[in-house]
């Protein structure tokens, strides 16, 4: 895949930056976004808690704590930032490419993702004459294409807006400096075109103030916030084809 500033990372797959909405030779009237972890795959997967693993074991090696402080500087840095290393580059002037080697490059994803003939299905049934579909994740790239390549998923998309750790200024969902990036990857210009969908309730309700057409997936084992944060608060990704029917394939 390779994508805007992706400092030549690439996992096999192809996805490059349209111009002016237009990819593979097509004009997209809509651009649909899609987080990728705990969102193209279920949250039972426990991928979070063994990066969540990874991470502390990072602070405690790198910064020197104890087990409980660097779970607890860690969920202090991910709450005020939306993820851990960007306080550890703020504060601590960490290396964020080796960050992400000994962190998610080092998860077994192998060993938990399969190929999901469902989500293909889902995906392989939107209107792709009229839809550009675009990956929006606070993920390095690196991480992205792992998880849509074990996914099986890997050709389904146009392209990719990630955290990119080698930039000098680190952006990340929620930030709105994050969403105007995805639009600028993608060639969107309208924002009343747009449509996402992301299992975090702060990204969700950023991408609903951001002018866009937001799903936000919460799971049936998981809490939902008292207040919806979004246009629709969904339990599976299948529901899109109810909230978002103009998105697919008329039949």
């Amino acid at each position: 895949m390779t994508a805007p500033g992706a400092n030549g990372a690439s996992n096999g797959t192809s996805i490059s930056k349209p111009e002016n909405g237009v990819s593979n030779g097509k004009h997209h009237q809509k651009t649909f976004f899609l987080d990728i972890d705990n969102c193209l795959y279920p949250k039972s997967y426990r991928i979070h808690e063994m990066m969540g693993e990874l991470i502390d074991e990072y602070f405690q090696t790198h910064l020197s704590l104890s087990k409980q402080d660097a779970f607890t500087l860690h969920q202090r840095y991910y709450k005020d930032y939306g993820l851990a290393i960007e306080g550890l580059v703020r504060f601590h002037k960490v290396d964020p490419l080796e960050y992400n080697e000994k962190v998610d490059d080092a998860l077994a994803l192998d060993q938990v993702i399969k190929p999901d003939p469902k989500l293909r299905r889902l995906l392989g049934d939107i209107d792709r004459s009229q839809v550009k579909l675009w990956l929006f994740t606070n993920a390095y790239i690196t991480h992205g294409q792992r998880v849509v390549r074990l996914l099986g998923i890997e050709d389904c998309f146009d392209g990719i807006t990630y955290c990119d750790y080698g930039a000098e200024k680190l952006l990340c969902k929620p930030t709105r400096e994050m969403y105007d990036k995805a639009m600028l990857d993608s060639g969107t210009t309208d924002v009343s075109q747009c449509y996402f969908v992301d299992d975090n309730a702060l990204n969700a309700r950023a991408g609903t103030e951001y002018g866009w057409k937001c799903a936000h997936l919460v799971e049936p084992a998981v809490k939902a916030p008292e207040q919806p944060v979004s246009n629709f608060q969904i339990q599976s990704l299948e529901e899109l084809r109810q909230v978002f029917p103009e998105l697919f394939k008329q039949r």
